[in-house]
């Protein structure tokens, strides 16, 4: 079991990245969570096996049919043991 932090940039705000997102991560058993950022990044923490994630960062690469992808950075992290994949609303207000 690994954790990844992802951090996706490009056009993936405004073309339903984070739904899709949590759909693919659904279908490959992976827990965690996706949020939009203020700089207009998508974040996304993912525990799963090293089969599934690599699954998850091919797909994560490409993102959905109106996404511009155009750079995606990944980083291990501590098993967090999430229960679900969720879709995380950002604060306009930071809290």
């Amino acid at each position: 079991m690994k954790h990844l932090k992802i951090l996706v940039n490009g056009k993936v705000q405004g073309v339903f990245y984070r739904a899709a997102t949590k759909e693919t991560a659904d279908l490959l058993g992976l827990k965690g969570f996706v949020e939009n950022q203020n700089d207009g990044s998508v974040y996304i923490e993912a525990e799963g096996n090293a089969d599934q994630l690599t699954r998850f960062i091919e797909w994560c690469k490409k993102g959905t049919e109106r996404a511009i992808v155009q750079k995606v950075d990944i980083s291990e992290g501590e098993l967090k043991g999430f229960k679900t994949f969720e879709v995380r609303k950002k604060s306009i207000f930071g809290f």
